[in-house]
């Protein structure tokens, strides 16, 4: 951990040229992390799992399920099984179909399970979009972290070669 003599107002004036307050709180809050050497927060991953509820991580999972390949199959298979069953084929074998066609038992299960589907994919879909916010408040700090550490860098770096200059300066005065 690399913790700096400088106070944030100092970094601020230092790096930027400018006072505290005339800097967003983003920036604020990067300064104030320089100063004290701390680390980077939590990523938005961590972030969006320390702050999930129940009720948000089953509609992750829920959004998992119902939008994968293996679901379509499995509710294709299911709905072509359920056709069949209650189709005239059996009548055959002496069974009854207990939801024939138009299949209006059918259509109200699936009715109901787009009705409780399409919600709880869009509280997943809006996690997605806060984990999406997060990670771009991340990816700000450590990018403006990232260029005040090297503006830092080539401030140093001008005062090294400052004095090596003035130290060559001064030698070359005493070789004559």
């Amino acid at each position: 951990m690399h913790r700096t003599d400088l106070t944030p107002e100092q970094l601020c004036e230092e790096l930027l040229g400018r006072t505290l307050n005339d800097v967003d709180a983003e920036e604020r809050r990067v300064l104030q992390r320089i100063a004290s050497g701390q680390v980077m927060g939590l990523d938005a991953q961590e972030e969006a799992a320390l702050h999930a509820s129940f009720g948000d991580r089953l509609a992750d999972r829920v959004a998992a399920v119902g939008g994968s390949w293996g679901f379509i199959i499995a509710f294709g298979v299911i709905l072509f099984g359920w056709m069949l069953v209650n189709s005239r084929i059996l009548e055959a074998f002496g069974l009854h179909p207990f939801d024939a066609y138009p299949y209006i038992f059918l259509n109200l299960m699936l009715s109901m399970l787009a009705a409780i589907q399409a919600p709880v994919i869009m509280m997943s879909q809006n996690r997605a979009s806060d984990k999406d916010r997060i990670a771009a408040r991340h990816d700000y700090e450590v990018n403006l972290r990232t260029q005040l550490e090297i503006i830092r860098l080539h401030k140093r770096m001008d005062h090294l070669f400052a004095y090596l200059d003035n130290r060559d300066c001064a030698r070359s005065g005493e070789d004559t």
